[in-house]
């Protein structure tokens, strides 16, 4: 079964909530990417495997837990509780089944769950990650599932937060079958770091540019 990889900063508050929901046979792997709020150790005493990643970046996180997973199949997913741990079977099961090689969760956001600007770059991002690839899909899908041995072949290059868009456009250019489905987003626990403000979305968007470049 799968290894989901939760790259943490600073998310005590939502880490009991998330890791109650892992649905049985999904194994956590927390990477702490530095918090200063105890998120290691509450982790580890809720019987996490927690991992330090001590090179601040969303991507950084994600790499580091690729090659501490152990399954075959690796799931990510934000910590932050704006996606629900229950929904990771709809993710990984038709990887799982052999129908897809990437499977992503399409953030279907309640009221007020995403601010207007992060909406705004996500749809911009999206347009243009279909006319690069030729890929009919809505999110980028923080919430999304491969096989370990694959990505890590891959050999994504940004450890910032240009490594989702990344994983899609290498996958893509290698033919990969690449699908989506809808997962709920919630408003998370706390601000968060990236589409809670305006700098932090910019500061994504310019590294996914970099990537687009």
């Amino acid at each position: 079964m799968p290894t989901v990889v939760l790259p943490v900063l600073d998310e005590a508050e939502a880490l009991p909530w998330v890791l109650s929901r892992m649905p049985p046979g999904y194994t956590p792997l927390v990477v702490d990417n530095g918090s200063r709020d105890g998120s290691a150790q509450i982790a580890a005493a809720l019987g996490a495997r927690v991992v330090h990643e001590p090179q601040r970046g969303f991507g950084a996180a994600c790499f580091t837990g690729l090659v501490a997973a152990t399954d075959d199949v690796v799931c990510f997913m934000d910590c932050d509780a704006s996606l629900d741990p229950l929904d990771l079977p709809r993710v990984a099961g038709p990887l799982l089944q052999g129908g897809v090689d990437l499977m992503l969760g399409a953030r279907r956001a309640e009221g007020g769950a995403m601010a207007p600007h992060a909406r705004l770059a996500n749809r911009a991002l999206t347009l243009e990650l279909r006319r690069r690839s030729g890929l009919v899909l809505h999110d980028l899908g923080p919430m999304r599932a491969a096989r370990r041995d694959a990505l890590l072949a891959l050999e994504i290059i940004d450890r910032r937060f240009g490594w989702p868009l990344e994983m899609v456009l290498r996958a893509a250019a290698q033919g990969w079958r690449i699908a989506e489905v809808d997962v709920r987003y919630t408003a998370r626990s706390g601000r968060s770091k990236v589409t809670g403000t305006v700098r932090g979305t910019l500061r994504a968007v310019r590294d996914m540019a970099a990537v687009l470049a």
